[in-house]
């Protein structure tokens, strides 16, 4: 009986003039809100601010900045036969300069505080979507050969960009971010007549630099001393498997592909702050640990600009104890077009042991007395290695020493200018 009183009641609803009203309303605002939806993924498709869909378009303007929503559409679309990547540490070099020195055609890829693992997969995505791709110019950070292979600085990235599956792109298509500052942004350049982004601009910056801004983030005083200063099995182990699974695995899997790696030039700063942890000596075993795994390498061209103290000693060109500006990367590429501070078979253990004697007898004080003089500081020393300076690899370690040719045994330093 109630059942029977509830379906008139529904009978009844359904023949009143205001619900007859309400339901095409109802089905008006249905119609618009997925009008408005279909809309809004159209205008994304087209514009495509982080190139998902497709190359840029001529008739518009684009704002190059979210290194890990940009990167892996620049691999999708764009043209090119050689790649710039690596972490902040390569942002300030220019494509344009690699292509006038190396003859490429090249884009910059970089990931500001990214691991070796998250540049091995995005650069590994890279080579199998191009088969151009025949130039790689990769910059590995020192300070990462003991991290984890798998070590990651964030945890949120935009992996609904990385894959072919369409379905996940409703993460790209109707989001409010993208929408903002993507597509807005690309929009309101357009109108304005505002120029894309260059390749050379993108992901680059400029900073002040010299010893007093170092000072600002780095305080000698209260170096945290790690746990840790040792270099033992295990640490060789954790290198292997960073070097081996990010960059040996990659790298031998395109024989045809030269990749260009390079050891990035810390200001001396960065060593004073090895010295003072106790762990340089621990940098330098796990350096020639990498070092041994990538020159076994045929296609790598490894460059290792340690010996150029006249950047590295000169904190003008350093905006903290790691980050050195534009000019240094430009010195860099013509450095590496010349082969200047290419690492072999023959001169590797040569150059560790000049780094090891350079940077455990240098005379950090000094720099520092510096800090907020108008006067410039300069020192020049020449340092003499015997042939027990020279290490050779052993079973139960990573750096002995043994003896070695004395006709080798002379390195000379000009060190240093700081000028303020």
């Amino acid at each position: 009986m109630e059942n029977q009183k509830h379906s008139e009641n529904l009978n009844n609803s359904r023949n009143d003039p205001s619900e007859a009203a309400a339901r095409k309303w109802f089905h008006r605002c249905l119609s618009i809100l997925a009008s408005l939806l279909i809309l809004t993924g159209l205008v994304v498709v087209v514009v495509d601010p982080y190139f998902h869909y497709h190359k840029p378009f001529s008739f518009l303007s684009y704002r190059l900045y979210e290194e890990r929503y940009t990167n892996d559409g620049i691999s999708r679309h764009f043209d090119f036969d050689a790649m710039i990547t690596g972490t902040s540490m390569a942002q300030n070099f220019k494509p344009s300069e690699m292509d006038e020195l190396f003859g490429t055609n090249a884009v910059k890829e970089t990931f500001s505080g990214a691991g070796y693992q998250e540049l091995s997969e995005n650069l590994g995505r890279a080579l199998k979507r191009n088969p151009e791709l025949k130039t790689v110019l990769w910059v590995v950070d020192y300070n990462g050969f003991l991290r984890d292979y798998d070590w990651k600085q964030y945890e949120d990235y935009p992996t609904y960009l990385y894959d072919d599956n369409p379905w996940n792109d409703t993460a790209y298509l109707f989001n409010k971010s993208i929408l903002y500052h993507g597509v807005f942004s690309n929009v309101r350049m357009t109108l304005s007549h505002t120029k894309s982004t260059t390749m050379d601009e993108y992901s680059s910056w400029e900073r002040d630099c010299g010893l007093d801004y170092i000072l600002q983030s780095y305080d000698r005083e209260n170096v945290t001393i790690p746990v840790d200063t040792g270099f033992g099995p295990e640490e060789k182990a954790k290198v292997e498997q960073t070097i081996n699974t990010n960059v040996v695995d990659l790298v031998s899997q395109y024989p045809d592909v030269t990749f260009y790696i390079m050891y990035p030039p810390y200001s001396i700063c960065y060593f004073d702050a090895l010295m003072l942890k106790g762990t340089l000596y621990r940098q330098l075993q796990a350096e020639q640990t990498a070092t041994e795994l990538l020159l076994d390498c045929p296609n790598v061209r490894l460059y290792n600009f340690f010996d150029q103290y006249d950047i590295i000693c000169n904190t003008d060109y350093y905006c903290d104890d790691g980050h050195y500006n534009s000019e240094v990367n430009s010195m860099l590429l013509q450095m590496m077009a010349e082969d200047k501070c290419l690492v072999t078979r023959e001169n590797y253990l040569e150059k560790l042991a000049a780094e090891r004697k350079f940077f455990s007898s240098y005379d950090y004080d000094a720099i520092y007395e510096q800090a907020g003089t108008d006067e410039s500081f300069s020192a020049s020393t020449t340092y003499s290695l015997s042939s027990s300076d020279f290490c050779r690899p052993s079973a139960s370690q990573s750096l002995t020493c043994s003896s070695y040719s004395p006709d080798s045994s002379i390195v000379s330093a000009n060190v240093l200018r700081i000028h303020r």
